[in-house]
């Protein structure tokens, strides 16, 4: 959800399940604003909505360090490898240009992350533009056009459904997971699975604030830019984002899937977990906490790890470092994306410093 040290993610995943990744993947990437705009056009969360849903995550971390002190002593020597693994917020100088500034966000409604740091409040306040990963989030019916304008990305186009992807047992352990989250696995039955797990892949409560209108922190940030008449602009195209989703295995998603089922309310836990090393600013202490805590089964494929890593990081890292340029170029911007995309060689702080740019982090 946060961040990982990139040219070692493949050796990471080989300790991770795949359902450790899709819970990475829903927190850091669009997919809780998916989840809610299929919320929406399906209309089945309003009554989850209606009446306040408890988060009930708690930090594994603490429990760790006193039942298992190598694992704990373990993850944080891993996160000590991890470039620009520390810090959510980043300066960005170029000789002759006002400062521009990056910051790290979770895609969630959660009110601690929504609290964003006060020099972070200072910056986005003092810029003229903001940028996003996709200013299309501003409008929920055109984020719902897009979708629907790309079904193939979405949808199984060949006449299955889930069922027919899925044995048995598994369908029946999909079914119970929605009903669970007041959704038929019927209304759902010929969505892709990576559509599906932006329901079962974020806890109850999360789902019910996006149901009931909550904003996430990137699309608070750019509603609150365009109430003080600053122009917002995207990085990317939500349709852009669908197409990255689509391109990985559906193998990949299917098992992803049915192993995010199988953590239950250990879920909520590591949700919990990921949300208080964000706050913390320990970006590289995410994927090493996961492997400890979710550990992965013997002989997974890590074809499709490789594929998510080029694909839905490396790839889009690229795209919105080429992309900031020009408007970096102009400065006093303003950045929001996914912590995810900020740490590593090929995250987005080196990429920016290839570019020429001084990136540094802030505190405070």
């Amino acid at each position: 959800m946060i961040a990982l040290s990139f040219d070692r993610f493949r050796h990471r995943l080989t300790m991770t399940s795949p359902g450790d990744v899709l819970l990475w993947l829903a927190a850091a990437l669009p997919l809780a604003l998916l989840a809610a705009v299929v919320v929406a056009l399906l209309s089945v969360a309003s009554a989850n909505a209606a009446e306040p849903v408890t988060c009930n995550g708690k930090n594994l971390l603490p429990g760790l360090q006193q039942s298992d002190p190598a694992a704990y002593r373990k993850i944080l020597a891993e996160a000590e490898k991890t470039p620009n693994g520390k810090g959510l917020f980043w300066k960005i100088e170029k000789e002759g240009l006002k400062p521009s500034y990056l910051l790290g966000t979770m895609h969630v409604t959660d009110p601690r992350v929504l609290t964003m740091p006060a020099a972070a409040r200072k910056a986005a306040a003092d810029a003229s533009t903001i940028v996003i990963e996709s200013d299309e989030i501003l409008d929920e019916k055109k984020a719902a056009a897009a979708m629907l304008m790309h079904p193939e990305l979405t949808m199984f186009m060949d006449g299955t459904t889930i069922r027919d992807h899925l044995s048995a047992e598994d369908a029946t352990l999909l079914e119970d997971g929605l009903k669970e989250r007041g959704l038929a696995l019927a209304a759902v039955a010929r969505m892709k699975p990576w559509i599906i797990s932006s329901f079962v892949a974020l806890p109850a409560c999360e789902i019910a604030r996006k149901a009931g209108g909550a904003s996430f922190l990137d699309k608070l940030i750019a509603e609150d830019a365009i109430k003080a008449g600053k122009k917002v602009a995207g990085l990317e195209t939500l349709a852009e984002q669908l197409k990255a989703m689509a391109d990985l295995p559906v193998e990949f998603h299917l098992q992803a899937l049915i192993e995010t089922l199988e953590l239950g309310d250990r879920m909520d836990d590591v949700i919990e977990t990921m949300t208080m090393l964000y706050l913390a600013g320990e970006t590289g202490m995410t994927m090493p906490m996961l492997a400890a805590v979710t550990p992965g089964k013997p002989g997974e494929d890590e074809s499709g790890y490789a594929a998510f890593e080029q694909r839905i990081v490396l790839d889009r890292n690229k795209v919105m470092a080429e992309r900031a340029a020009p408007m970096l170029a102009e400065g006093n911007v303003f950045v929001a994306v996914g912590a995810l995309h900020l740490p590593g060689k090929g995250g987005l702080v080196e990429l920016l410093r290839k570019q020429g740019f001084k990136v540094t982090a802030v505190n405070g």
